[in-house]
């Protein structure tokens, strides 16, 4: 753990659903996928339980719009250290994908080098090339909305996009002005909804209570104009959620959105049936 900062205690914040199999998920920590002038940069993969030597797996890849720099000084770990991303990763795993976390400096270049390292490698570290999704949360949805408008091989084959900061659309601001206030990186700015691929399946979650000023404006925005273009989205709203209300909102609401959040990236990937969480 970086000794930059004490951990911060959201920092240890996990996912408020449990299902079978997380603690025998396999985890295999800091592969490197991209050499600096600082260092290594590594990513962690989470593998289903008893999946060694099997057939290649579909993906999911953890995207990340800040920059560890920033999150070790306020968090005091980087954001594969953290509860959230750790919990989301097992849950993800043990339900039949292989979860990807990482370490980064330049979000948008760094993103990009998991994509075309995990591809590179794809049959030696068990993963199917051709069926790797994105998830993404708040402030680091612009980075993962700005794969959606790539016309290359970096497109993800879905996309689940919870509590998040979209694009300024029809004259809004609100992105931009998060974007300058909480160091995120806007990596999709200037774009539009036209800018999106008509065949990457959204999954986009709402915290019906988000207290971040605009942010869900953002959101209804972003989804009125992705379904008056037909684009295949699928929507959920949390009545009473927080923002981030998987670590905050202890409810059957907030679970059965976390179970339908697997079972979307499931259905997309192709992964093979395992039980429902609980």
């Amino acid at each position: 753990m970086s000794q930059d900062a004490p951990q911060n205690p959201i920092a240890r914040k996990q996912v408020l659903c449990t299902m079978p199999g997380t603690d025998a998920v396999i985890v295999r920590r800091d592969e490197t996928y991209r050499m600096t002038d600082t260092g290594a940069l590594t990513m962690d993969l989470y593998y289903p339980p008893d999946s060694r030597n099997g057939p290649l797996l579909p993906a999911v890849v953890f995207v990340l719009g800040f920059s560890d720099v920033g999150a070790k000084k306020i968090l005091g770990c980087s954001a594969k250290e953290m509860g959230s991303y750790v919990s989301w990763a097992r849950l993800a795993a043990a339900s039949g994908l292989v979860a990807i976390t990482y370490t980064n400096r330049e979000p948008e270049a760094d993103l990009h080098a998991v994509l075309d390292h995990v591809r590179s490698n794809a049959a030696s570290l068990g993963i199917d090339a051709n069926r790797i999704g994105v998830w993404a949360c708040s402030g680091h949805v612009p980075m993962a909305l700005s794969l959606l408008m790539q016309k290359d091989g970096l497109r993800p084959t879905c996309a689940v996009l919870c509590y998040g900061y979209m694009l300024d659309l029809d004259g809004l601001t609100g992105v931009a002005e998060a974007a300058a206030a909480w160091r995120f990186v806007n990596a999709s700015a200037g774009k539009s909804v036209d800018d999106l691929r008509r065949d990457v399946p959204l999954f986009v979650a709402r915290a019906g209570r988000d207290q971040f000023a605009g942010l869900n404006e953002g959101v209804d925005r972003f989804l009125a104009n992705a379904v008056a273009r037909n684009l295949p989205v699928t929507f959920v709203n949390h009545p009473e959620g927080p923002h981030a209300f998987d670590l905050d909102h202890d409810s059957e609401t907030t679970r059965e959105i976390i179970r339908g959040i697997l079972a979307f990236m499931r259905c997309r990937l192709g992964a093979a049936p395992v039980e429902g969480g609980r």
